[in-house]
């Protein structure tokens, strides 16, 4: 065997002593390796949960995920979502954020929906107070109120009185996983305290009708109306009355006298 040989035979065993090497060093430093600082824990839902719905544990699971992509009301234990109500439609992959999520604290779902500083009322529709059924959940709507204007005349009058409503639900149903248009008996719609007031006072007056808008126009032209304060009673002012005047009479023996006059005469007569 010739040297040139035993050379390159050499030199192939040392490279291949190093490449192992390497290959052991790079092994060892990834099994070694601490978990990444810059990774963090997050629950993202593995099927769509519809608006409404309450979160169940089949419905999420936990990913890892670079920190600075992660909102900070996200959820970083499955368990801490499991339970709550959807407020927003959650799609596959979305991240878990506790903006989209309600606390549910018994009672029916729907309770859950309507924001602390707001109450939820029903309104009795048809296919015309309803805009033919393409009233849905999610909607945002304004209210026209209509009364006569005087007792047995067909003139009347309407205005807006409430505007930006937000569509809680139509009839039993909160989901907005449909698009086809449903004529339904009621619509709950989400308004505060005194609107509600307004929204019932204007129910007994006269007739209601729901108007559907833009949900990218949330400009609102008019105030909410407030509820009209009661009368306060009036007073009855006690008025002195004012005495007649007496005319006292003379009580003479003559009895007085009269002057009767004709033409250009005059006489007097005494009365007795």
């Amino acid at each position: 065997m010739s040297s040139r040989t035993l050379s390159l035979i050499g030199v192939s065993l040392v490279m291949g002593l190093g490449a192992a090497w390497m290959a052991d060093s790079w092994l060892s430093a990834r099994l070694n390796a601490s978990p990444d600082d810059h990774l963090r824990s997050v629950v993202v839902a593995t099927v769509e949960i519809p608006f409404g719905q309450m979160v169940e544990a089949q419905q999420v699971t936990t990913v890892r995920m670079p920190m600075d992509t992660i909102p900070e009301d996200a959820f970083d234990l499955s368990e801490k979502a499991v339970g709550k109500i959807a407020t927003f439609d959650i799609l596959k992959g979305d991240i878990v954020r506790g903006a989209r999520l309600s606390e549910h604290l018994g009672g029916s779902t729907l309770a859950s929906l309507i924001a602390t500083d707001k109450r939820a009322i029903s309104v009795r529709v048809d296919d015309v107070v309803g805009v033919g059924g393409f009233l849905l959940p999610g909607n945002r709507v304004d209210v026209l109120a209509t009364k006569t204007t005087s007792a047995g005349s067909n003139s009347a009058v309407s205005r807006t009185i409430l505007e930006n409503l937000r569509v809680l639900a139509v009839d039993q149903t909160a989901g907005t996983d449909k698009t086809q248009p449903v004529v339904v008996r009621a619509v709950t719609l989400e308004m505060t305290t005194a609107e509600a007031e307004t929204l019932v006072t204007a129910q007994t007056e006269g007739k209601l009708q729901l108007t559907l808008r833009n949900p990218l126009n949330t400009e609102k032209k008019i105030a909410a109306v407030a509820p009209v304060a009661p009368a306060a009673p009036v007073m009855a002012v006690a008025t002195a009355t004012v005495p007649k005047r007496v005319v006292q009479r003379s009580s003479g023996e003559s009895g007085g006298a009269i002057t009767v006059i004709r033409g250009v005469e005059t006489k007097v007569v005494n009365i007795r």
